[in-house]
């Protein structure tokens, strides 16, 4: 199996409501990563594409409809998508097309555009449910993540101030990001008291509906070498799919995580995650997640995550690093770009190209999660000097 690299990376702006179209916004993001690259598209060998529900676009077959703005035209070309896990997975996608030896260079496209379903992306999220079991009940994601929230906070003795500072320390770390879309300077109070959506969950600890698209070039440990002095290898993989019935699991611990977790650590020959990276970007559509995944990682043991964000280890000047970009809390919610978006920090973090919030690097090893689907798919990339 052949080592893969990254060699560049490019964002657009994540917003809501953006003008450009989702084929341009792909467009925006695979010419940044391309130019960063000294590359152009016919120097491609295959394009990755991942995307999340073709209702957020309001277009069906949606890797098609991305494909030109991909610059995939007679390319080889395939769309990946499990749901929020899809950024990380897309990586881990167009590794595989190079580890495996078919192809020597790959760009991976990752966009979102879910401003246009109205009035609220939650209508296609509502579609995902048992149409016999759980649809008669009017669920939705918002209090599931709701319920989510109590059962941390009863299994391990976590406060709502407690989930509030990932708010707050996301936000702020995103104040530093070029393509922020929520960031902002707030308080624990600002957050509890802000508009309650499904409580405990409140405005200011979800991330926000955003349009957006990222991308990177990987290519062969050879051919990276020639396209630049500092690639930043894949050093681990994993993915794991957990049982459709969210009922039946512990929402406060998730199985799948760990196991996609696992897998990636033995492939990068990690024993002891708390103190292996530099940093590490866990998935954070709302804020309780980033713990609840720290621990599930395996980074921190069950209930000590919210302890370490109060006593500021994952604070972007702390122990360990945890969400430098600003997450998406801080930068937005494009939900394919955003896990992709999360794969780029720390391929930028590694490079020492992150700017105003670039963390020390001293063990050269970053990880990427994504997470998604009906609270039941996790992808984990690592990546290192």
């Amino acid at each position: 199996m052949r080592k893969v690299g990254i060699v560049s990376a490019g964002m657009t702006l994540f917003g809501r409501r953006l003008l450009e179209t989702s084929p341009e916004l792909c467009f925006e993001a695979a010419r940044a990563a391309l130019d960063g690259a000294g590359l152009e598209p016919k120097d491609i060998d295959a394009v990755v594409i991942g995307s999340a529900p073709d209702a957020f676009d309001g277009v069906h077959m949606k890797g098609e409809y991305l494909a030109e703005g991909c610059a995939a035209q007679l390319k080889p070309c395939s769309r990946v998508y499990v749901g929020g896990a899809t950024g990380v997975y897309a990586a881990i996608a167009g590794w595989w097309h190079i580890a495996s030896g078919l192809f020597d260079t790959v760009l991976v496209v990752c966009e979102e555009k879910m401003s246009p379903l109205q009035p609220h992306p939650q209508l296609a999220f509502w579609t995902i449910f048992d149409y016999a079991l759980e649809r008669p009940l009017g669920i939705n994601l918002l209090w599931i993540f709701s319920l989510q929230m109590t059962q941390y906070m009863h299994n391990f003795g976590a406060s709502e101030e407690d989930i509030a500072l990932v708010s707050v320390k996301n936000k702020r770390n995103a104040l530093d990001h070029p393509s922020a879309q929520a960031a902002e300077q707030v308080t624990v109070q600002d957050v509890l008291a802000s508009e309650p959506i499904c409580l405990p969950v409140r405005r200011l600890m979800v991330s926000p509906v955003s349009d957006g698209a990222a991308a990177l070039v990987m290519a062969s440990e050879e051919r990276a070498r020639r396209l630049t002095d500092a690639p930043v290898m894949v050093k681990g993989a994993g993915w794991c799919v957990d049982d459709q019935f969210w009922t039946a699991r512990d929402l406060a611990h998730q199985r799948h995580t760990r196991e996609a977790a696992q897998m990636a650590y033995r492939m990068a020959k990690v024993d002891e995650p708390r103190r292996a990276f530099d940093l590490v970007e866990p998935y954070d559509p709302f804020a309780h997640l980033e713990l609840v995944n720290l621990e599930s990682l395996g980074i921190f043991g069950k209930g000590e995550a919210y302890k370490a964000t109060r006593e500021g280890v994952t604070a972007r000047q702390g122990e360990l690093p945890s969400s430098p970009s600003g997450g998406l809390l801080g930068v937005g919610n494009p939900i394919a770009a955003a896990g992709l978006m999360k794969v780029i920090e720390c391929f930028w973090q590694l490079r020492g190209e992150a700017g105003a919030r670039q963390v020390p690097i001293e063990k050269g090893l970053a990880l990427a999660h994504s997470w998604g689907d009906l609270l039941q798919a996790s992808t984990v990339i690592i990546l290192g000097t």
